[in-house]
C-alpha cells in the first residue's frame, strides 16, 4: 500500500478497530480529507465488492411492512471527478415497487493502491406516485464537510470497525466485519464462506443490517434486524455496452 493511502485508512480504523460491542467513535478522523487522488482508481477489482463495467445485480427486498420491492444494481461504464480530486466508478442502484420507481441513487466508488473500496458520494433521490419527494442522504466527498468513508477494507479482519460515509446529519453509515465462512440460500443460489458484516448509523439507532458477501459475486444477502426483512440476490448478469452507459447517465427517477 502506498503511504498516503495507507495513513488515510488506518486513520480511519484505527480507533473503530478491535473495539469488540463498543461503539464506533462518535466523529470520523480527520485524515480522510487528505486522500491523495493519485493512490486510486475507479476500477474496482477488491473480491469481496467487485464493480466490474457492466455488471448487473438484481435483489429482491421484503420490507418492514411485507411489501416486496425490486433492487437493480449496475456498475455503469461511467466515473465521475468527485470534489475531493477522486474519480469513482458510478454505480446505479434503482428501487421499484409494482414497476414504478420509488428510489434511485447514483453511488460513487473508488479503490486505493492496496484494493480497499472507499465511498465517496452519492446522489439519492425518493418518489412518490412518479414526483420527487426528497433528496435526503446525498453527499459528496470534499463538499460541504462531508467525507468518504472505507466500504470494503482490502483485508477484512473480524472485529473491525470504519466509518462508511460521513456527512454530518445526512449520511453516517458505518461497518463492522463480524465472521467469515457464513452461509446463505438465496434465490441466486447456494453461497458458502461468505463474508458477514453489520451496518449501523447513529442518526438511526435501531437500524442494524446484516450484510453477506460471497467472493467474487459481492452483497448476496442483508437481512434487517430490526424488522426482519430481507434482500435476496436473483441473478447477476452482463449489460450491454449502451446500457452500462445510459445507466450512468440517465436523470434519477427515468428509464434506462
Amino acid at each position: 500500500m502506498r503511504v498516503l493511502a495507507a495513513a488515510a485508512l488506518l486513520a480511519v480504523l484505527a480507533v473503530l478497530v478491535g473495539c469488540g460491542s463498543e461503539p464506533a467513535a462518535e466523529e470520523p478522523t480527520e485524515e480522510p480529507a487528505g486522500l491523495d487522488p493519485a493512490e486510486f482508481s475507479s476500477e474496482v477489482t477488491n473480491p469481496w465488492f467487485p464493480l466490474e463495467p457492466g455488471t448487473r445485480w438484481t435483489y429482491r427486498e421484503t420490507t418492514e411492512d411485507g411489501e416486496k420491492v425490486l433492487v437493480v444494481v449496475t456498475a455503469t461504464s461511467v466515473t465521475r471527478e468527485i470534489a475531493n480530486g477522486v474519480t469513482a466508478r458510478v454505480v446505479r442502484d434503482t428501487v421499484t415497487l409494482d414497476g414504478e420507481i420509488i428510489e434511485d441513487t447514483l453511488d460513487w466508488y473508488a479503490q486505493d493502491a492496496d484494493g480497499t473500496v472507499w465511498y465517496v458520494g452519492e446522489d439519492t433521490a425518493e418518489f412518490e406516485d412518479g414526483e420527487l419527494a426528497n433528496r435526503d442522504g446525498s453527499f459528496e466527498a470534499g463538499v460541504d464537510g462531508a467525507e468518504a468513508g472505507v466500504i470494503m477494507p482490502a483485508t477484512p479482519e473480524v472485529g473491525m470497525k470504519y466509518q462508511q460515509e460521513y456527512y454530518r446529519g445526512e449520511a453516517e453509515d458505518r461497518g463492522e466485519v463480524l465472521a467469515f465462512g457464513q452461509r446463505a440460500r438465496v434465490p441466486a443460489g447456494e453461497y458458502d464462506g461468505l463474508l458477514q458484516t453489520a451496518d449501523t448509523t447513529p442518526l438511526e439507532p435501531d437500524v442494524l443490517e446484516h450484510k453477506f458477501y460471497a467472493e467474487g459475486v459481492g452483497l448476496v444477502l442483508t437481512v434487517d434486524k430490526e424488522s426482519a426483512g430481507r434482500e435476496e440476490l436473483l441473478s447477476v448478469t452482463k449489460v450491454s455496452p449502451a446500457e452500462a452507459r445510459s445507466a450512468g447517465t440517465a436523470p434519477l427517477g427515468t428509464p434506462y
